[in-house]
């Protein structure tokens, strides 16, 4: 009797602890799938909460307005598990350019490494440019938030580990990917080398990886890093839902991205409108930096092939062309403009109620931010993705990526200006040959489907420069209607 009672007491005990495991291992399982769909749905659907399309891209400019704090953090509300891997090595990625070019090199370098299954060290960002801006990438993005959201693709480390950064010191394995590359030469000619030197490094990141011919699940992982891993920090976030919020109160805005600065028309040999003064400046600037290897560059030629940016005077009229009145709020995000006012004179004549950063924010707020460009240029990124209208003067990087993200958040009107046929309409307008009217109905016809509406990438075998751009048409990653391409 004795005996029995001990066994049956023991099965109890038994049934007691199977049932507890059990219910363990069942809320462990709906904890993980309940945060795996907080991470999904900013992932595959982050402009189509609560249904879609342009609702979802209503929301999310809601909440660059500050409006919803919690949608703009495009964050799930607990930790995606992390993926397991035996790494092949460490990726070290020092980046060159502005903001934008760097953006996209980092979600390209994200790209690699997970397809490489590297531990992706934190980016280092370019200061030896033009810009000469010391801003780490911790200045501009959340780090924690950078590494956490992107933990089920890949490992990223903010340093490497001591045994091989005091070995690194004395050999570092340096190499600049060759550009325009597919998946199959970073297999075949970058991971051998990983696996062998345990840390490799990439001395430039911009346009590392093909536009194309890439796997659907690579041009995805490009979109989550740029639209939810890639989150400014508090403080420039802070500033620029308040700039958002300071423009929207007076209606509707258009960002201009007037990028005729300094830097660019002397990188570009485009001095069109300049004194002769100004040209020699350019001239010399262009000379004294010796990365930027074209030289002797005919000013001219390069206008009539649509490859300088439109100078204010010439975008003046060109927005009367389109139909813009003068009471138009426009916000110019660019840095300092080249002339100064005496190039501004005419668009401010014709549309007075200009805006600035500068003139918006007081010199307090803006005092953390001077002399630090690339965060002065992510208020402006802000700015330009909430805005109503987009226009970009030139389609250099700032121009092709905020272009794509508008893309994603609904297909926000952003007019591509077609610089070749404004070039000739403007001269023959200036030259008397054609009229006002004649002009502007030229204008509009030549510029009907240059709104940013859906159109499918153009791919050009061999040449990628001249190809349309990933980041300013990231088609795997968009829907016909303004969400997320149904590839479920």
């Amino acid at each position: 009797m004795v005996v029995a009672a001990a066994a049956a007491r023991r099965r109890r005990v038994w049934r007691w602890a199977m049932r507890a495991v059990a219910s363990a291992v069942l809320w462990t399982a709906v904890v993980q799938l309940t945060s795996i769909a907080g991470l999904w749905r900013p992932r595959v659907l982050a402009d189509c909460w609560g249904g879609g399309g342009s609702g979802g891209a209503a929301a999310g400019l809601a909440a660059l307005a500050g409006e919803d704090r919690t949608a703009a953090r495009l964050s799930p509300l607990a930790l995606v598990p992390r993926r397991v891997y035996r790494s092949n090595g460490y990726l070290i990625v020092t980046c060159n350019g502005g903001l934008n070019q760097m953006r996209a090199g980092i979600c390209d370098m994200v790209t690699i490494a997970r397809h490489l299954n590297l531990t992706l060290v934190v980016p280092e960002l370019d200061k030896r440019s033009f810009w000469a801006d010391p801003s780490d990438f911790g200045d501009i993005f959340e780090v924690n938030h950078f590494i956490n959201s992107l933990r089920d693709e890949l490992m990223i480390v903010k340093a490497l580990p001591l045994k091989l950064k005091i070995k690194t010191r004395r050999r570092l394995y340096s190499m600049p990917p060759i550009s325009w590359s597919n998946d199959t030469y970073y297999l075949k000619q970058v991971l051998p080398i990983a696996r062998k030197h345990k840390v490799i490094h990439f001395n430039k990141t911009d346009a590392r990886l093909a536009n194309n011919g890439l796997p659907v699940h690579l041009q995805m992982l490009r979109c989550r890093v740029n639209f939810e891993a890639l989150r400014f920090t508090p403080q420039i976030e802070a500033l620029g839902r308040k700039l958002i919020s300071t423009l929207q109160k007076s209606g509707q805005f258009v960002v201009l991205h007037l990028r005729y600065e300094m830097d660019m028309l002397a990188f570009s040999g485009c001095s069109h409108g300049c004194s002769g003064k100004e040209t020699e400046e350019l001239t010399r600037m262009r000379y004294a930096y010796p990365w930027w290897k074209e030289k002797e560059i005919d000013s001219e030629f390069k206008r009539l092939q649509g490859l300088c940016p439109l100078t204010p005077e010439e975008i003046t009229l060109v927005l009367k062309a389109l139909g813009f009145t003068n009471d138009t709020l426009i916000y110019i995000a660019s840095g300092e403009i080249y002339g100064g006012e005496r190039h501004l004179a005419a668009l401010r004549a014709a549309y007075p109620k200009l805006a600035r950063k500068e003139k918006l924010l007081s010199p307090g707020e803006l005092r953390p931010f001077q002399n630090h460009s690339t965060q002065m240029a992510a208020l402006d990124y802000m700015v330009s993705i909430a805005s109503d209208v987009f226009i970009p003067s030139y389609d250099g990087n700032m121009a092709r990526v905020v272009e794509g993200h508008r893309r994603y958040t609904g297909f926000r009107k952003t007019i591509l200006l077609d610089r070749v046929k404004l070039v000739e309409l403007l001269d023959l307008f200036q030259g008397g040959k054609l009229s006002w009217d004649e002009f502007s109905a030229a204008v509009k016809v030549a510029h009907q489907n240059h709104m940013g509406q859906p159109t499918d990438r153009r791919a050009i075998p061999g040449r990628p420069k001249e190809e349309d751009y990933f980041y300013a048409n990231p088609q795997e990653c968009l829907g016909s209607k303004g969400g997320l391409r149904d590839v479920l």
